[in-house]
């Protein structure tokens, strides 16, 4: 490969690798102006669009580490952030209802391959800081209400869930510094009657007066 499309790949890369999600759009027939429009409105939420070759796509997300993409056609443009997924989401579903554009071919969330119906329903998920906040909430709550979070990557869970136990084990040595109170000593029994008047000395037996003599 050329240094220059070489470079461009690498560079492609980078962005994918400090990225949790990749959505891949189409974004033909969308104007100058309506493409800023979009790109402003992901800026806001901590996300960038950028305009890439499809063959460079393909060659940068597979040296990246990430699943083989759809078949890529038309004019492509990536989606990638920093954290929020479910916001990027968000702009794109709104953007795309205001304007029929662009066509959300496919994504990628912790390098798991999500379909457009996918992405429609990360869009529906409330903001990452309600959805920590809810997790937080059902880590607390009995086993019975523990449901599946789809907006965070494993590893934010696997930090959630470390924090809680660290917190529970800072706990535990002050209740194991208290010492358990001593069981009472059993009380003993009381004997049966039989047994009581067995155990008794039997009394002695009278002596009979010794025989006189006769005479």
């Amino acid at each position: 490969m050329h240094p220059a499309k070489a470079s461009i790949v690498e560079d492609l890369q980078k962005k994918l690798n400090a990225s949790p999600f990749l959505f891949v759009a189409d974004y033909t027939g969308l104007k100058v102006s309506q493409f800023a429009e979009l790109r402003n409105r992901l800026h806001a939420t901590g996300a960038r669009c950028h305009v890439v070759k499809n063959t460079f796509l393909r060659k940068a997300a597979k040296e990246a580490g990430l699943p083989e993409l759809a078949e890529l056609k038309g004019q492509t443009a990536i989606i990638v952030g920093d954290k929020d997924v479910a916001a990027a989401a968000k702009v794109l579903k709104s953007f795309t209802a205001e304007f029929k554009k662009p066509e959300v071919k496919t994504g990628v969330v912790d390098k798991v391959v999500v379909t457009t119906d996918q992405i429609k329903a990360i869009a529906d998920l409330p903001a990452r800081e309600v959805l920590l906040a809810t997790l937080l909430g059902v880590l607390n709550a009995p086993a019975s209400k523990l449901v599946r979070v789809l907006n965070e990557p494993a590893s934010s869970l696997a930090r959630l869930l470390k924090a809680k136990a660290e917190k529970d084990a800072a706990s535990a040595p002050a209740a194991a510094a208290a010492p358990a109170p001593e069981p009472a000593a059993p009380a003993a029994p009381e004997p049966a009657p039989e047994a009581a008047a067995a155990a008794a000395p039997a009394p002695a037996a009278a002596e009979e007066p010794p025989a006189t003599p006769a005479a």
